[in-house]
């Protein structure tokens, strides 16, 4: 059974609005995107931490965000340096490349700073949680630990996670399955950002590609 983890150290479709048929004199509708950030990781220099230490790392690597932890029952995130408000969607492909399947990965909303902000995690072995830290103090929403759920791609095969934060309603997506919902009000905007963890085992590696924040 999964355990309530411990939060210890921080690191730092479009879609097109379709107008009616152009009438003299009108402006022809331009098209809109609800696209809010988007991020392939392609650049090294868009925001995100940069860490490399013996136990440790988060980079850019061969066009995705690298994100590696050699200890146990321990966290890591990594965020955008931007604000946002909600209602945002946040999603990401995730995949774990090295390290046990007792684990946890995935997104962060309305990171206020190191100890407040609200989660969506899931694992390699098929568990998923909505969380909040606030005050430093780490809450469990969706349930009172990870559970597990359907939709999880297992081992080391990529999952699409979503996210969405949403005035006080926090649903997690993986794959297209819904996972957990929760109703939370602490916060209602912030920054945006990723997460790993680990249990009784570490050498845990995830690698994150294509971040983007909608707005539902």
């Amino acid at each position: 059974m999964k355990k309530i983890f411990l939060v210890i150290i921080a690191l730092t479709a479009v879609s097109l609005a379709c107008g009616l048929p152009n009438i003299i004199g009108t402006p022809a509708p331009q098209p809109t995107s609800n696209i809010l950030f988007a991020d392939d990781f392609s650049t090294p220099d868009s925001g995100w931490a940069r860490l490399t230490e013996t136990d440790k790392s988060a980079d850019y690597v061969n066009g995705g965000y690298r994100m590696w932890l050699n200890i146990a029952q321990y966290d890591i995130w990594s965020y955008t340096g931007k604000t946002f408000t909600d209602p945002v969607s946040i999603e990401v492909d995730a995949t774990k490349t090295t390290g046990p399947d007792d684990n946890d990965f995935g997104v962060i909303c309305n990171f206020q700073d190191s100890d407040n902000f609200y989660f969506g995690l899931i694992s390699s072995d098929g568990y998923a949680l909505i969380g909040k830290k606030v005050g430093g103090t780490t809450t469990p929403l969706s349930a009172d630990q990870m559970v597990p759920v359907d939709g999880i791609q297992s081992g080391s095969q990529a999952n699409h996670i979503k996210f969405v934060c949403d005035n006080g309603t926090l649903s997690l997506f993986a794959n297209g399955f819904p996972l957990a919902t929760a109703t939370d009000t602490t916060f209602t905007s912030g920054d945006v950002g990723l997460r790993i963890g680990t249990y009784a085992e570490a050498g845990l590696e995830v690698v994150f590609d294509n971040f983007v924040v909608l707005r539902p």
